[in-house]
């Protein structure tokens, strides 16, 4: 830390941030130590390796940030949380959609991270780590292009010239003249399918291997749902005679029924990908003028808000949500 900070106090952002990283980093760590048990390809290998190498480093910055501000550690998830010697549950070809997956959440989660830091400090470590992601992140498209498991996103024509908006049909999508997707809404339906067709795969697995009888059901409501929203958002593409760019995912998992991960862990996992599918469903909301597609966004936003929050109250009733870091509550002081 620079000597002209040292007397500066870390402010609820970047604490936030920072007890979310460690959160994050110690589940990655769990993951890929438990993959690196059942790999065959040795590309993908390499990569997992590397990932899991970037966050043992994080996770060591980040217990000093904790030291420094005599904050104590957060618990996060241990090798308690993991059983290197389950059998395999995913084939390489998920390791490889997950850690891609993985990449662009991290690279969303860093950003926002460094538009509220301050600190010197917190500003360098943010900055790094999205750098070092964005490295990861080219790496591992480029080697699933390579693999051929990389499937692009669909064409759209080149235009002969500019044009602006003449007709109120730009913003219709039910009935009448509905005009054609933008490039934008295509991305977005696309991006949707591929990530809840990894979320499915993912959550199926779990499904097979949750010793807690609540944790399974809440995996196969789970299931369904991404099915549901897959089936949309493909639908909504062929009717413009799109192609989808993504294929499902369950073939990757295997039958096995031995957990490899705690069910702390497990739905700590889904929890954090079913709220970061909000964020990204609103995202998505708002870069799409056509009525229609708002109308679904808002649905399957509701709908992943009410299954997140059920989700919440298992980890709640199970003693398996750590608190985050959170303001003096003022009324119970004054009692």
């Amino acid at each position: 830390m620079d000597s002209h900070e040292k007397n500066i106090p870390i402010t609820s952002a970047e604490i936030s941030s920072l007890w979310t990283s460690y959160q994050n980093e110690t589940m990655t760590i769990c993951g890929i130590k438990y993959f690196l048990q059942h790999v065959d390809d040795d590309q993908i290998q390499s990569i997992l390796e590397q990932v899991l190498a970037v966050s043992e480093e994080n996770k060591s910055k980040l217990t000093s940030f904790f030291n420094t501000e005599n904050y104590p550690i957060p618990h996060g998830y241990t090798e308690k949380d993991i059983d290197l010697q389950a059998p395999r549950l995913f084939s390489d070809k998920l390791y490889l959609e997950y850690m891609l997956n993985l990449t662009i959440l991290l690279i969303t989660a860093y950003g926002t991270a460094l538009g509220l830091a301050e600190r010197t400090d917190v500003i360098k470590y943010y900055s790094n780590c999205l750098n070092t992601t964005q490295g990861l992140h080219s790496k591992i498209k480029e080697l699933s292009k390579e693999k051929g498991i990389y499937i692009r996103s669909p064409k759209i024509p080149k235009p002969r010239q500019i044009d602006f908006v003449k007709k109120q049909r730009f913003l219709s999508g039910w009935f009448g003249d509905r005009r054609p997707l933008l490039g934008v809404e295509i991305a977005n339906l696309v991006f949707h399918a591929k990530r809840n067709a990894l979320g499915q795969a993912v959550i199926v697995g779990f499904s097979q291997v949750a010793k807690s009888k609540e944790a399974k059901r809440y995996f196969e409501r789970g299931r369904e749902i991404s099915g549901k929203h897959i089936d949309i958002f493909t639908s909504i593409l062929h009717e413009e005679y799109l192609s989808n760019g993504t294929l499902l995912l369950l073939s990757e998992v295997t039958d096995s029924t031995v957990p490899p991960f705690s069910d702390k862990l497990m739905m700590s996992l889904v929890t954090l990908l079913t709220a970061s599918g909000i964020g990204q469903y609103g995202m998505a909301m708002s870069a799409s003028p056509r009525h229609d597609l708002g109308v679904h966004y808002s649905r399957l936003i509701a709908e992943v808000a009410h299954y997140s929050d059920d989700g919440a109250n298992i980890m709640i009733n199970n003693g398996w949500m750590e608190q985050p870091p959170i303001a003096a509550d003022r009324k119970e002081l004054a009692d």
